[in-house]
């Protein structure tokens, strides 16, 4: 390790180290103001559904639409226990390229999420919006579509959740205008969510799944 001599002046950061320094200094300060009842929430929201048998459909656009697919991938692979049990039915509408194609060229934008909820939610299924800012128009018109075929509705968003809060039953808000770490606390929300419906899962007692999902037991 190379020594500072008597007469050599202290590092100083430079600009690009200040700014990541900067930047992990604020993903620090906003993971304590998470809302962590939202969190758990929407957990026993998932852990519902499956005990009914129902299904998950989650959407977003850009980044939101990546994180919308890791949620997919982590809860249908990552939640499943070794016993050979029923498994969670989670579908990313961001997946189908044709489809989104289709109609974004047909019936416009605002509509590629919505109009696939209308080949298949269910009544008491689940709809989770993924947005930065909860302003996007798609996203608002899937959960007002949603809503009307009986879908529970739930959220994560950022900033103060934008216009998609009112359309969601339950809407974790990560309190930061700054929308790259929006999209990091939403990825920590989602591993959050896969480790506890995962530990829930597979503690193999249908009871604990009751008990989670804030369902009685009988």
């Amino acid at each position: 390790m190379q020594r500072r001599t008597e007469n050599e002046s202290p590092k100083v950061a430079t600009p690009v180290e200040f700014s990541i320094q900067a930047y992990f200094q604020t993903l620090a300060r906003t993971i304590p103001q998470l809302p962590y009842s939202s969190i758990q929430q929407i957990i026993s929201t998932i852990l519902r559904a499956f005990e009914e048998d129902r299904s998950m459909f989650v959407f977003g656009n850009g980044g939101s639409a990546a994180t919308a697919s890791h949620v997919m991938c982590d809860l249908n692979k990552g939640t499943i226990a070794s016993n050979g049990s029923r498994r969670l039915r989670v579908i990313s509408l961001t997946d189908n390229v044709p489809s989104l194609t289709a109609w974004a060229n047909d019936a416009g934008y605002e509509h590629v999420y919505s109009e696939q909820l209308k080949n298949f939610v269910q009544a008491g299924d689940i709809a989770f919006a993924i947005s930065g800012s909860g302003n996007s128009p798609n996203i608002l018109e899937a959960l007002r579509t949603a809503r009307k075929l009986g879908a529970v509705t739930i959220g994560i968003a950022g900033n103060h959740g934008g216009k998609m809060k009112a359309f969601c039953d339950i809407c974790a808000v990560v309190p930061s205008d700054n929308i790259q770490v929006v999209e990091d606390l939403h990825h920590a929300i989602a591993h959050s969510i896969l480790t506890a419906v995962r530990h829930i899962l597979r503690s193999h007692s249908q009871q604990t799944v009751a008990v989670a999902a804030g369902s009685p037991v009988e």
